[in-house]
């Protein structure tokens, strides 16, 4: 006898119900499973703040590409697995204060912070979230650490900490490579402490070789063609530029005012000669900044980056840009230039 409409019916196993019925629950439970993966968030990117000196139309900078690279060497993808928060200074260093204060309130897992004007911003906006610190010159004489080998609290990284011989260094290669040199400007920013440390020890060399220093402030990017007219009232026939985070961001405008001013030139970073100077000697920038990406692969993986000891630079390079070394209608004498670990031809 058929079942009446509607009711329920027992399938002729025992004590089963319907097979239909009996399918029910999985079918439901397979159609609910898409449903809960495609409302279940998606999983947080760890997110790295980085105060750069430079500007978002830079699209040469040295320092963020070659943290980029560091960090796709160790597996993070941007945009997939980690995420990078590019905050710009423009040249204008007086603008990482506030813009170290943006990172802490977009609570950041990590700042990356190039330079000590940066790493001080950093240090002062924040005890708690962990900051990587790159090129800094004097961290410990600035409080920012308690040693290179336990910094303490929430900083660590990689410090230009011999930036005091380096001054007296790169006046030796610019008196080696430019003999007749008699009377030498000095770039520098007395925004940036460690400017006026490094000056000293550039006197004393300057002194020994018997040039006379000239040095020149800048402490705003708008300064700067200031500064190269004051090096031309005191005919000045060389130049040294002080590693400086508004430099680096302002490097092209420099070597080509050096150029025009007929000033062979010498900083401490690479991207001096990249842009258009004629040497440099100093640690390798783009190394430290990719070295800078384990820092942060460390700290996400949960180190504490008071226990991770401060790296000074061990490996010092001296580029030549041979085509600057032509427009100045100088010759770079050989010796100089056997020496040179790159040549820019």
């Amino acid at each position: 006898m058929a079942a009446p409409a509607g009711s329920i019916t027992r399938s002729s196993r025992r004590g089963g119900f319907h097979p239909v019925l009996q399918s029910l629950p999985l079918a439901l439970g397979l159609l609910a499973a898409p449903l809960a993966a495609w409302t279940q968030p998606a999983a947080k990117l760890p997110r790295i703040g980085f105060l750069s000196g430079t500007s978002p139309a830079d699209v040469s900078n040295p320092a963020g590409e070659a943290f980029r690279q560091g960090l796709r060497a160790l597996g993070y993808v941007e945009g997939r697995n980690i995420a990078i928060e590019f905050r710009y200074a423009e040249g204008r260093l007086d603008r990482f204060p506030d813009l170290a204060a943006e990172l802490v309130r977009l609570r950041v897992d990590v700042i990356v912070a190039p330079g000590t004007v940066a790493a001080r911003a950093a240090h002062q906006a924040t005890t708690t979230i962990p900051i990587v610190i790159v090129l800094a010159g004097n961290p410990v004489g600035d409080g920012l650490i308690a040693s290179f080998a336990r910094p303490g609290g929430n900083l660590t990284g990689l410090t230009m900490s011999v930036d005091q011989q380096l001054g007296g260094k790169l006046v030796e290669l610019l008196k080696e490579a430019v003999p007749t040199a008699s009377r030498v400007a000095v770039l520098w920013n007395p925004m940036t402490a460690p400017h006026g440390v490094m000056l000293k020890p550039t006197e004393t060399a300057a002194r020994v070789l018997g040039l006379t220093l000239q040095p020149v402030g800048a402490r705003r990017p708008e300064e700067v063609d200031g500064a190269f007219a004051a090096m031309s009232r005191a005919r000045a026939d060389g130049l040294i530029v002080i590693p400086d985070a508004m430099f680096s961001s302002l490097r092209v405008r420099i070597a080509d005012l050096a150029t025009k001013g007929r000033l062979p030139s010498i900083g401490g970073l690479i991207d001096h000669v990249e842009a258009g100077g004629l040497m440099c000697y100093g640690p390798n920038q783009p190394d430290l900044f990719r070295r800078a990406a384990t820092y942060v692969d460390r700290i996400l993986k949960g180190a504490k980056p008071g226990d991770l000891p401060v790296e000074r630079p061990t490996k010092f390079d001296l580029v030549i840009n041979r085509k600057a070394a032509k427009a100045l209608g100088l010759t770079i004498p050989p010796a100089v230039l056997e020496r040179a670990d790159q040549v820019i031809e």
